[in-house]
């Protein structure tokens, strides 16, 4: 049997000092029909945009032959021979690790000129046979770009780099030489043994942040990391409205008490049902934490209780306008967006009575109707946040 497991992609990064652009590209995407997850990181030579440049360029043609399933060989050789090289030193103006998982945990790196990927199993580092694939580039240069596969196992993590974390604090304090590989990964793996939970994005910001810390806080080159963690996925079922036929109640009664992962219940009429099929009670409660909606409810094993289609609308709202600058608050729907944020795979059960108080003419525009807001809320969840979304109707 094939071990399920979600691959969580994370980065973070630092200009070189006094640019307001980073050198570095990092891309990832998730391919959802083939379930891969190809991730990309590149440097330009240099710093600032011109740099940026050349590290988009690169990265996105990496991003895009990977995903043509093109071989590690025909990826290089293209790659090498569209990048200009500096008429001085001879070299390729940006730099290119690719990562590639396939569906079932399959990994395949190539590397050019970025220090070695960190991949870390059962709090050791994992050194995978690295292959040298010679490229004789355009006026007969030969570069080297190293290339390995593994079978990428749950709690396995790899963590990318630009020069700039291996070099910081390079000729002055503590590391005159620079903070080089082997003190990377021996703070790496101190980390995930520290917190074995840690999610890829902090993960990703403490070393860069440590980097930069070298540097006394004012980093001399661009800084980037990228950590791919392969972990359980984070499940969460929320369900809306009840049945269309009430013989089904004790269908979605079921559903919800076999569900391994969190859950939450839109609406006092799913609430009644869950809580008369299972036996469970509803404590209410006065949070009045949203002026616009209905305090929240609880009941045993259930994350949350809320009202129904206004909250599931404003949901869709703060899901549509959010960005990294968003700050949550305590309302019903702002717990909700921070569930759905948190989990990888989510579940939609959509009832499909028809409530006869949402066809009121006399009730505002903005209230949709459960099934339409549902639809919205399954294609923010996919298109802007990646997330494996299902839904279901009862």
């Amino acid at each position: 049997m094939t071990e399920t497991f979600y691959i969580e992609v994370g980065s973070a990064q630092r200009n070189h000092l006094d640019e307001r652009i980073c050198g570095d590209m990092f891309i990832s995407e998730k391919l959802k029909e083939e379930g891969r997850t190809v991730v990309v990181l590149s440097d330009g030579m240099g710093h600032g945009v011109k740099a940026n440049l050349l590290a988009t360029l690169t990265a996105t043609m990496a991003l895009n032959f990977t995903k043509e399933h093109k071989d590690a060989h025909k990826i290089a050789e293209i790659i090498m021979n569209t990048l200009p090289v500096c008429s001085e030193r001879k070299i390729s103006y940006a730099t290119f690790t690719i990562v590639d998982i396939e569906e079932d945990g399959q990994c395949t790196i190539l590397n050019y000129d970025n220090p070695d990927p960190v991949i870390v199993r059962d709090g050791n580092m994992l050194n995978p046979e690295w292959q040298h694939i010679s490229i004789k580039a355009e006026g007969n240069q030969e570069r080297e770009i190293l290339a390995c596969s593994f079978k990428g196992l749950k709690e396995d993590r790899i963590l990318l780099m630009s020069d700039g974390v291996t070099q910081s604090g390079l000729g002055k304090g503590k590391y005159l030489l620079g903070w080089g590989s082997d003190n990377v990964e021996k703070y790496f793996n101190e980390i995930i043994n520290d917190q074995p939970g840690i999610s890829a994005s902090r993960l990703a910001s403490m070393v860069v942040n440590k980097a930069h810390s070298n540097d006394g806080y004012q980093a001399k080159d661009d800084t980037s990391t990228a950590v791919i963690y392969f972990r359980e996925p984070r499940r969460l079922l929320l369900c809306s409205g009840p049945p269309y036929e009430k013989s089904k109640d004790g269908e979605l009664a079921a559903t919800v008490k076999n569900f391994r992962g969190k859950k939450i219940l839109c609406g006092g009429t799913t609430a009644d049902i869950v809580s008369r099929e299972l036996d469970i009670p509803i404590r209410d409660t006065l949070e009045f934490e949203d002026p616009d909606l209905p305090p929240v409810s609880y009941m045993d094993n259930i994350e949350l209780v809320t009202e129904g289609i206004l909250t599931l609308s404003k949901t869709a709202e703060i899901l549509d306008k959010y960005n990294q600058s968003t700050q949550l608050g305590k309302g019903p729907a702002d717990l909700i967006v921070r569930q759905l944020l948190e989990s990888d795979e989510i579940h939609l059960l959509t009832g499909t009575a028809i409530n006869v108080a949402h066809q009121d003419p006399n009730l505002p525009v903005e209230l949709e109707i459960r099934r339409t807001v549902m639809k919205r809320i399954v294609r923010i969840l996919e298109e802007k946040f990646l997330k494996t979304v299902s839904l279901r109707y009862i």
